[in-house]
């Protein structure tokens, strides 16, 4: 019979390996450490269940620098530890002996950084594809992309930010539910999914910025799709007005250019580079994000945001 602690090695080295399942039962096996290290530290409340959720999450992106298979129930208890610190600085009840927790940051790969280069990648694409539509939406911006503070998103998905707070609190309990009872599946290869849409997105954009973006929405988009602009208001029930858009931003001069893509089941986001006449550059704003809602494979909603504002024209 295996040791706790030989089991653990077993489960960790597996892990590493990209096998979920092993993952979802060695944070299964030290949940009861990690909420009691969030209830030393935050008391009882949806704050502590939100930390350990989070620490789940953070050792799917993490476990492959676990350097000490046998220290896995530790390093999950410290992850929580960091986690309950982070939301305390944020309040500012930081407990006065505690000096670790003053220390800045740790500069760290984002998660989508971590996840292309591990197999584990799979199953969380797969995992934030069985959310909601409303609840993905905000857990993709918050995530995996450029949109990531609350007042961002809430701008964007035009909703109050205690309602950005309740998705993302929805989006980590579900996630952490779907690593402890469902990481045995089999799952798509996110990778080459990601890499088919972005480049869809460069082939699209490089039509459009050729005059040619007519052609585009009538193949990919829906005769009714709504367009909203980036106050948050609607533009109309005709994909051509996102046409009419792009030949004015066209015929001043403006150019788009893909930065990065985040796809879904039916979400699409590109973040996109917005590039200003030469002669004048403060313009427009310097990017533009392109959350697209999908239906059968074709546009349905497009919403704009720019996630930075223009430059102030110099004086």
């Amino acid at each position: 019979m295996l040791s706790s602690a030989e089991s653990d090695v077993d489960l960790v080295r597996a892990a590493q390996g990209g096998d979920a399942t092993c993952l979802g039962l060695l944070v299964s096996r030290h949940q009861a450490g990690m909420r009691a290290v969030a209830l030393s530290l935050l008391g009882y409340g949806p704050d502590a269940e939100d930390a350990v959720q989070d620490a789940m999450l953070t050792a799917v992106r993490r476990i492959g620098d676990l350097r000490d298979p046998a220290a896995a129930g530790p390093w999950l208890r410290a992850i929580v530890r960091n986690e309950c610190r982070m939301r305390l600085r944020r309040t500012g009840a930081v407990p006065f002996d505690d000096v670790e927790a003053l220390a800045p940051p740790s500069s760290e790969p984002t998660p989508e950084e971590l996840l292309e280069h591990r197999s584990m990648r799979d199953w969380v694409w797969h995992a934030v594809g069985e959310l909601s539509e409303p609840v993905r939406v905000v857990a993709l911006l918050r995530y995996f992309s450029e949109v990531s503070s609350y007042e961002q998103i809430a701008a964007l998905c035009g909703v109050p930010i205690g309602t950005v707070r309740s998705r993302l609190s929805q989006a980590r309990t579900k996630l952490a539910e779907a690593l402890r009872d469902t990481a045995d599946r089999s799952h798509d290869d996110a990778a080459s999914f990601t890499a088919a849409r972005r480049q869809e997105a460069e082939e699209m954009m490089a039509q459009a910025q050729k005059g040619e973006f007519a052609g585009v929405v009538e193949e990919h988009w829906w005769p009714d799709a709504e367009f909203i602009a980036p106050g948050g208001h609607l533009l109309g029930r005709d994909r051509y007005v996102a046409v009419r858009a792009m030949e004015h931003d066209l015929s001043h001069g403006v150019r788009q250019r893909i930065a990065d893509v985040v796809a879904s089941r039916d979400l699409t986001i590109w973040e996109a580079d917005l590039i200003s006449p030469p002669d004048d550059p403060a313009h427009c704003p310097p990017g533009v994000i392109w959350l697209q809602v999908l239906r059968g494979g074709r546009v349905r909603r497009l919403r704009l945001f720019h996630p930075r504002p223009a430059m102030e024209p110099a004086h």
